[in-house]
């Protein structure tokens, strides 16, 4: 399940470039029909629209390569790519012909005409994905070094797509060829055929295989050419009463269902998430109801929740098959839209299409309360209901030594070791890691190593609350897990790592008899509130110390003594202050802040500065964290001393 929730979100990415597209390419429709065919207007407008829409599935590709890496890197992008290229390149009908010797392209298997779908886009992903979380470490003999590591991934991407695509010209036409046969069969089965086929037109949309049932019941596969005769009105072959019955039911899913579903979906939305989640549904919500194009609300839950797509599906099929029993008839031609709707009400084959307006009221509160008290009762990981997410912050290997390997040897051993260790990534003063079995991990050593405290915050996911050096321990783990020998000897040489395997470098130890109470300054305006009240497990469980924070009013973070900075993080977001009484304090500003990656954030003071109580340090933007979905609550830590109290004034 893990797996397809992680797929859920890689989805993600493709996904919020499609609602604005979708809208662009409806419109072009829109004015083509009013104007009576195309002007310089809607051939602009269509041709920016199919530039996302007609290659969506090379989006899924690059997007599910990016989401599914261990780490975002342009690499495994360039290696979705890779695969997508190849695999369909070699199933082109062009190649195709090629290879089996026919005479004309016409002959081809019509099924490798339709190979260029989502399925094979996200297989593509996958790929890439895989051989970058294999390879991107590989080490080569030294003639051939040049290839060694992230080179080498593209490559191998390159190999093993060849055997995918021989696997798929196999078996491709296999399953296009049955999925034919099957739409001509459930097409002799009346009302009761056109639900059915509602059902599995949805249930397919994931791999993109609709497109082969799609042409038996719309296009002239099979005899019905739904699709095709009643755009010709009156002047086709259509029939008043029966043709448009294979179309008319998708109308109230699109225009209402799925926008009560995003509705739902918003409203049990975490409420740090609530606006992220609320730009993504109403774009999506606004592309189904006008223009009929759901793939952005489908891809948002399909693979989160995969249940709620199986919900939709039945009920797709039960309003197809109820539009086709009721004497109620409409057609398309791009999709089940408004916009469609109000050029095809007056078509001659039009049959009370109001009637698909009362089901569409209908349909919008069943989407809307089963979605609700399904994604409650079962707490479903729809869009932003997610468990949290790792922060990817930048790589930096090439930060110089400074003798914190003894530390990195001591936490990698206390994490079950380097094998057991997935991923590493570091914030303002913890490490974020992916540990393959968190069993296996020694919270006691940890402790002992200079941890000041390890949660598991679900799964795999674990974080180490170290302090504000923490990204040098972090580079340092890189360094014993890589193998880099020879830079951890060169540190050696040079006295870097104490001979007793510490660093001293983690946080500092102030020796206290009892709770004191340190009174410091507020650094920034706003209302205090208790660090129990912080959405966020590692602040208010205690795990990073005692404090208290702050949910502003003001922009500007001020010392609260008179002290050094310790240590300023890229992003802006955190900075640590060692005060003159020897107290060390993290302020934090927002939670889960380090992923706008500066954006926001200003900083007012470097590493090493002495600063006065009152001291701007840190201008930020409190609108651009909420507009991120993000809470600007701003917790203040005592990282040296778990007795302390702190009080502002």
């Amino acid at each position: 399940m893990k797996f397809f929730q992680r797929l859920g979100r890689s989805l993600m990415l493709p996904v919020a470039v499609l609602p604005v597209a979708a809208i662009l390419s409806g419109i072009s429709y829109w004015i083509s029909s009013a104007a009576g065919g195309a002007n310089t207007v809607s051939a602009f407008l269509g041709a920016a629209g199919g530039a996302l829409l007609d290659n969506m599935p090379l989006l899924f590709a690059v997007g599910v390569s990016i989401g599914m890496a261990n780490k975002t890197d342009g690499t495994s992008a360039l290696a979705g790519l890779v695969s997508w290229l190849t695999i369909t390149t070699l199933l082109a009908p062009a190649t195709i012909q090629n290879l089996q010797g026919l005479d004309s392209v016409d002959d081809v298997n019509p099924a490798f005409s339709k190979v260029q779908n989502v399925f094979v886009g996200i297989i593509a992903g996958l790929i890439g994905a895989w051989c970058y979380n294999k390879f991107k470490d590989t080490k080569l003999p030294d003639a051939l070094s040049f290839f060694s590591g992230k080179r080498s991934v593209a490559i191998v991407t390159a190999g093993l797509s060849l055997v995918v695509a021989v696997i798929l010209m196999f078996v491709w036409p296999v399953v296009y060829t049955g999925l034919v046969t099957f739409g001509e069969w459930i097409s002799t089965l009346g009302p009761f055929g056109a639900g059915l086929y509602g059902f599995f037109n949805r249930l397919l949309i994931p791999t993109g295989l609709h497109h082969a049932l799609n042409s038996v019941f719309w296009f002239d596969v099979a005899g019905i050419n739904d699709l095709v005769n009643f755009l010709a009105g009156s002047n086709g072959a259509g029939v008043y009463g029966v043709t448009g019955q294979y179309m008319a039911g998708f109308f109230p899913v699109m225009m209402f269902g799925l926008p009560g579903a995003a509705l739902a979906m918003y409203l049990t939305a975490k409420t740090t998430r609530k606006k992220v989640t609320y730009g993504i549904m109403l774009s999506a919500a606004v592309a189904s109801f006008f223009v009929g194009v759901t793939e952005p609300l489908e891809f948002s839950f399909m693979f989160l929740a995969p249940w709620l797509y199986l919900i939709h599906a039945v009920f797709t099929g039960i309003s197809v098959g109820v539009a086709a029993w009721l004497p109620t008839r409409l057609g398309f031609g791009f999709s089940g839209g408004f916009i469609d709707m109000v050029l095809q009400w007056a078509n001659p084959l039009a049959q009370n299409p109001w009637i698909l307006l009362i089901m569409g009221v209908a349909w919008f509160f069943i989407y809307f309360f089963t979605f609700y008290f399904v994604i409650k009762r079962f707490n479903l990981k729809t869009p932003g209901r997610e468990d949290e997410e790792d922060a990817q912050d930048a790589d930096n290997l090439e930060t110089s030594l400074t003798g914190y390997h003894g530390t990195a040897e001591k936490f990698i051993a206390g994490l079950g070791g380097k094998d057991n260790i997935i991923d590493v990534d570091n914030c303002a003063t913890r490490l974020r890691m992916e540990i393959a079995d968190p069993s296996k991990i020694d919270e006691h050593a940890l402790k002992r190593a200079g941890a000041a405290g390890t949660i598991k915050t679900g799964g795999h996911a674990v974080q180490v609350v170290y302090g504000l050096n923490v990204q040098f321990v972090k580079d340092a783990m890189d360094d014993l897990i890589s193998g880099r020998t020879a830079r951890i000897e060169a540190a050696q040489a040079a006295g870097d790592l104490p001979a007793d395997g510490t660093d001293g470098g983690g946080v500092a130890t102030v020796t206290t008899t009892g709770t004191r109470t340190l009174a410091l300054r507020q650094p920034v305006e706003g209302t205090v509130v208790a660090l129990a009240d912080v959405p966020d497990a590692m602040f208010a469980q205690g795990a990073m110390g005692p404090g208290l924070a702050i949910d502003p009013a003001g922009d500007t973070v001020v010392a609260p003594a008179a002290g050094t900075v310790a240590s300023v993080f890229p992003t802006g977001h955190a900075i640590g202050l060692a005060l003159d009484d020897g107290t060390e304090l993290l302020i934090h500003v927002g939670i889960d802040t380090v992923g706008m990656k500066g954006d926001g954030f200003e900083t007012l003071v470097k590493t090493g500065d002495h600063v006065e109580a009152g001291t701007p340090l840190i201008r930020f933007d409190p609108a651009k964290i909420r507009a991120a979905g993000l809470s600007p609550i701003t917790p203040v830590i005592v990282l040296n001393d778990e007795n302390a109290t702190v009080a502002f004034s």
